[in-house]
């Protein structure tokens, strides 16, 4: 066989080599985009995408070192708002209010704004530190529902399919989402529901630039009116600890909540931040 001969056999499989690489990679693409697809058309289709608000009402718990730390009947009111640039924490397109209850009354709250975050009590409201509204805001941003309803089409925003696994006994699609700043969520998806059972997102500690791992876990989907789907059971972990739960006793979507539950009332005392 000829020198020439030889050396085009060679560039030949060079080039299938890549073709191969291409394809095994828009596969995996083009697997992750069908395993988001799916999810959201089990979370309600357009209803999910067009969600306006939502109440989740129930049992929260905290923890401290995997010991109850606190226990409250809450209600989490969200409110999705437009905004022009999805593709950063600082603007966010929802608002949300966590109220804390006694005998069905709130004594207490936690109100986060477009621009800042406060706890609310009799006393007045107090802003929260700059690091809680931060991780609040990531929390969110990076947060699997938000994804599928606010920043799915966000440009530089890729689903790569990790291929198939068994996570706590259930059958699951594994799918990171990769974002233009380099942000990879990375999220469990139920291989016959299709709904999202777990994800995983690792944060820099802001003082000492460690490693930290958030994990998010979901179950108990029912429907909560409007036909949209949701989770009636989360699980906040972080680095290996349990930090929160909330078992939601009743969850509805659009029931119309009005834009003053989300500002500050006019005559309210700002308290000193901490």
């Amino acid at each position: 066989m000829g020198k020439p001969h030889r050396a085009l056999l060679l560039v030949c499989a060079l080039a299938w080599l890549l073709w191969a690489e291409a394809a095994a990679a828009q596969t995996s693409a083009q697997r992750g985009k069908q395993v988001i697809d799916e999810a959201i058309a089990a979370l309600g289709g357009e209803r999910f995408l067009n969600m306006r608000d939502r109440v989740e009402t129930g049992r929260a718990y905290s923890f401290y070192r995997e010991e109850v730390s606190g226990l409250a009947v809450a209600s989490i009111y969200t409110k999705y708002v437009p905004v022009q640039d999805s593709s950063s924490p600082a603007t966010l397109a929802v608002r949300e209010r966590q109220s804390f209850l006694r005998n069905k009354k709130e004594f207490s709250a936690v109100l986060f704004t477009d621009t800042a975050a406060y706890t609310i009590t009799f006393r007045g409201a107090r802003p929260l530190p700059d690091d809680s509204l931060e991780r609040y805001r990531l929390s969110t941003f990076t947060n699997i529902f938000y994804i599928l309803r606010v920043r799915r089409s966000e440009p530089g925003l890729l689903f790569e399919s990790k291929g198939s696994d068994v996570w706590m006994n259930q059958p699951v699609n594994i799918v990171d989402i990769t974002d233009s700043e380099n942000r990879v969520v990375t999220v469990y998806f139920h291989q016959s529901e299709k709904f999202p059972l777990r994800q995983v997102f690792y944060r820099r500690d802001p003082k000492t630039r460690q490693r930290i791992e958030e994990v998010t876990e979901y179950g108990k989907y029912r429907e909560s009116g409007s036909g949209v789907l949701w989770p009636w059971t989360i699980q906040r972990i972080r680095d290996g600890q349990k930090i929160f739960e909330m078992y939601s006793e009743s969850v509805t979507v659009d029931s119309g909540l009005s834009d003053s539950l989300f500002v500050l009332p006019a005559d309210i005392k700002i308290l000193k931040k901490l």
